[in-house]
């Protein structure tokens, strides 16, 4: 029952997901006021996930219907089970396990491969496109991502988040590094990839492909794959903060440092997202292949310094 408990409630699904459409809105919120707009009530995200719930799922005769269908309840699973691990072993570092810092990380690279095989299915020559997109985008920042994340298991010497958190309750945030500084540099922008945001929303590019990669679906699938978007809005800062930033800390006062650290995080993806334009893919890769495995490779030599 506690595990049923912890996936579908808290830290699970229903906090995550309310937690989620709150920053998603929050997001929406500051672009509003960068562009000198008011920007949408709080309760926004929500309306807009009940509405495409109760509407009418069409799905694409020349696609496959079971794939397609079956494709964003992965994600959305995925997004969950991280949200759980995440959750507790933040709460609680002793129900972390050696190696589910790993086992993170595959599970963040599944919504996106859920997206591809699921828009791949649907039969849409542009959603295609913006399939390849997207794995041409996922193969680009996977690599400097994990070389960020190995930043932290060289300084830690453990691959278990709660060994992590230790680690910096006692010797301090990695963010006090200068390795940590470049790692967690290029960890946000591999970040602001994942979550399909400018300068990296090059699979959806309304202007260009129409919706792209989510162009065919409706309904309650499409709510589920934006729902998911705005849990990852959540999850990823928390990750960030949980390797770079001493992790959460909700005891005493801990949740207010925690609620800053968040908000700085989610600020600085936001100001990202509306100070550049979108690339194209070719820019996009060679930004990832070039610049910021560069930066993490010096972060990582760094790190092996002590430094």
């Amino acid at each position: 029952m506690k595990l049923i408990f912890y996936f579908l409630i808290f830290p699970g699904f229903l906090f995550t997901a309310v937690a989620g459409l709150l920053t998603g809105w929050l997001d929406r919120k500051i672009t509003a006021r960068v562009q000198w707009r008011v920007g949408p009530p709080w309760y926004q995200n929500f309306a807009d996930i009940i509405k495409l719930l109760i509407k009418e799922v069409i799905v694409p005769r020349e696609a496959n219907k079971f794939v397609f269908l079956f494709a964003p309840l992965v994600g959305i699973a995925g997004t969950t089970l991280v949200a759980t691990l995440l959750g507790l072993a933040n709460w609680n570092t002793e129900k972390s396990f050696i190696g589910d810092l790993v086992v993170l990380w595959y599970l963040l690279t599944l919504p996106t491969i859920a997206l591809i095989i699921g828009s791949s299915a649907s039969g849409n020559p542009l959603a295609g496109v913006g399939a390849s997109r997207e794995m041409k985008l996922l193969l680009s920042y996977e690599l400097p991502f994990v070389i960020s994340i190995l930043v932290v298991v060289m300084k830690a010497k453990t691959l278990s988040l709660g060994g992590i958190i230790n680690y910096q309750g006692l010797n301090g945030a990695f963010l006090n590094h200068l390795s940590g500084i470049i790692a967690f540099i290029v960890a946000l922008f591999c970040v602001q990839a994942k979550l399909g945001l400018v300068p990296f929303d090059i699979p959806e590019a309304e202007t260009e492909l129409a919706g792209g990669i989510v162009i065919e679906y409706s309904g309650a699938p499409l709510a589920l794959i934006k729902l998911t978007k705005n849990m990852l809005m959540f999850i990823l800062p928390i990750f960030l903060i949980t390797l770079f930033w001493g992790g959460v800390h909700l005891r005493g006062l801990g949740w207010l440092w925690t609620l800053i650290k968040y908000c700085v995080i989610v600020l600085l993806i936001t100001l990202i997202r509306n100070t550049n334009p979108r690339l194209r893919i070719d820019q996009a890769m060679r930004f990832f292949w070039l610049w910021m495995n560069l930066l993490a490779i010096i972060a990582l030599i760094l790190s092996y310094k002590g430094l």
